[in-house]
């Protein structure tokens, strides 16, 4: 169950994150509500798996997630660059989470 929630802790931050965004180009206060319902579930799902993971692994993950999925999805929404370089660094972000589970 922990970990589901690590999971939707790091969806809803890249939620958070969209909405950071939509809020610069929109400035209205539907964006502003959707931004803090979203990190605030973020903080809600985190907190819940760090009940009983540890607490620099559920991070590391969680901010892995939050960083490459906001990194991948603006690629994909708003047309950033898909440099291939990019890629390999999101990836590396992404192992660097793993690793840190599997030697912890």
């Amino acid at each position: 169950m922990a970990w589901i929630s690590l999971i939707v802790a790091g969806l809803f931050e890249m939620s958070g994150v969209l909405m950071i965004n939509k809020l610069h180009k929109d400035r209205n206060w539907q964006s502003l509500m959707l931004l803090i319902l979203g990190f605030s579930a973020s903080f809600l799902f985190l907190a819940i798996a760090m009940k009983t993971l540890p607490m620099g692994t559920v991070y590391a993950i969680w901010t892995g997630i939050g960083a490459s999925g906001g990194a991948i999805l603006g690629m994909i929404l708003y047309g950033e660059s898909k440099d291939w370089k990019r890629i390999v660094f999101i990836t590396m972000v992404l192992g660097a989470a793993v690793g840190l589970k599997l030697v912890s």
